[in-house]
């Protein structure tokens, strides 16, 4: 197990990155790519673990067993994918993939008429799955409050179905950006949906081919928001973010404000500067932003803010229990998270992070390196397993290099 030892930066932060495509746009296309049945161009692919576990998987579709290795994204839309496929496949991944629920999803696709089996455990990966002899029907109804993958994962196989599909949400809806998402992405290569009062209906159709360029990602992006709040007079410059963006996360323009920092648009570019405006709380519902929460959390204890949190109850089911991680690790810096009503998380007994030297652990989540690293500006930390970032933002180490950033890795 590796260890990186970082120390922040000396002088001023003023840079320009090009971080690599969304990964969820990315997902999206591949799969709706896979699905047109031409192999159209894709401009800025993310250069994630999880995008290219995808385009490998989609690249070797003569293979009999699918490893999905941590990628949850990559595993929900290949159940759907496969569903559709002739002959028989197993979809298996990491024992943290197998400890992540697939069971409303596998439902809904055993509705419409598709023959899965799950070879361990009730409910979860790996599966087998063997594909329609006829659409049942078209009528379909799934929990919301799960994960948003799912829904996107048969809305997007949806247009490939003889009777099309007609979705009923069932709860609370999370993550409702990556669905408008997945939608406005279909849309874009022809597709047609209604999507209203908790109802998606989507009809028979053929996706359009046509060239695609990915937008950069935006949850890779939060991280340097937390950098620019923690470390005064910071310039970073990001290229190949839209300012009218389909990425939910592009929310992090504003919450960063209640930290002092402030972002400007040119073309497709993004200037993140420091201010000195700060606020003494922050209160937010990560319902439909659930990833930024940790950037958020770790950069609130950084600059001494409250934070009063709810939303937050998609985190145990990633790819760690996000929740318990935050806590385990913030306490390292004096700083406890807790629950003070149903679904509600605040700090207690608040007061500034404490940093002497803390090693945080990563949980094998990328995002729970990502989230503390900037913390570094405040005092030397140690990271165990920093290779995580990978799966979502491999350039990350290098790009905190090139802002300053010393980096010794034991």
């Amino acid at each position: 197990m590796n260890k990186l030892i970082l120390r922040g930066p000396q002088s001023d932060i003023d840079v320009s990155l090009t971080i690599g495509g969304s990964k969820s746009i990315t997902n999206r296309v591949l799969l709706i790519r896979a699905l047109s049945g031409n192999n159209f161009e894709i401009e800025n692919l993310s250069n994630s673990d999880d995008s290219q576990t995808m385009m490998n998987l989609f690249a070797d579709q003569d293979q009999h067993i699918f490893d999905c290795h941590h990628a949850g994204t990559t595993f929900r839309f290949l159940t759907a994918y496969f569903s559709l496929q002739k002959g028989e496949q197993i979809l298996t991944g990491s024992e943290r993939m197998k400890n992540r629920p697939i069971g409303p999803l596998v439902d809904a696709l055993r509705s419409l008429g598709a023959h899965i089996e799950y070879l361990e455990k009730e409910g979860y990966p790996p599966l087998k799955i063997r594909p329609f002899n006829k659409q049942k029907t078209k009528d379909i109804s799934i929990k919301a409050d799960i994960s948003s993958q799912f829904i996107s994962a048969l809305c997007m196989i949806g247009p490939s179905l003889e009777q099309g599909i007609n979705i009923k949400l069932e709860g609370e809806l999370v993550s409702q950006p990556y669905l408008e998402m997945t939608l406005k992405i279909m849309s874009d290569f022809g597709i047609k949906s209604n999507f209203e009062n908790q109802q998606i209906h989507i009809s028979s159709q053929r996706y359009e081919s046509k060239k695609y360029l990915v937008e950069s990602d935006w949850s890779s992006a939060s991280y340097h928001f937390a950098i620019a709040a923690l470390k005064p007079n910071s310039k970073i410059l990001l290229n190949h973010f839209f300012e009218d963006s389909l990425q939910g996360d592009s929310a992090i323009t504003k919450m960063a404000q209640s930290f002092g920092v402030q972002t400007t648009f040119n073309g497709t570019s993004l200037l993140i500067q420091s201010d000195d405006h700060n606020l003494n709380e922050f209160n937010y519902d990560f319902i439909e932003q659930p990833d930024i929460a940790q950037t958020i959390a770790v950069m609130a204890a950084g600059k001494g803010i409250s934070v009063f949190y709810n939303g937050l109850k998609t985190l145990r089911i990633k790819e760690t229990d996000r929740i318990e991680a935050l806590q385990n690790e913030l306490k390292k810096i004096n700083v406890n998270l807790i629950k003070s009503l149903k679904d509600h998380w605040e700090f207690e007994q608040f007061g500034f992070a404490k940093i002497n030297n803390p090693v945080f652990d990563t949980y094998q989540d990328h995002r729970m390196a990502m989230s503390f690293a900037p913390l570094a500006i405040l005092g030397n930390i140690c990271i165990n397993e920093p290779e995580v970032v990978s799966k979502s933002y491999p350039d990350f180490w290098d790009h905190l290099k090139e802002m300053g950033f010393k980096l010794e890795v034991k």
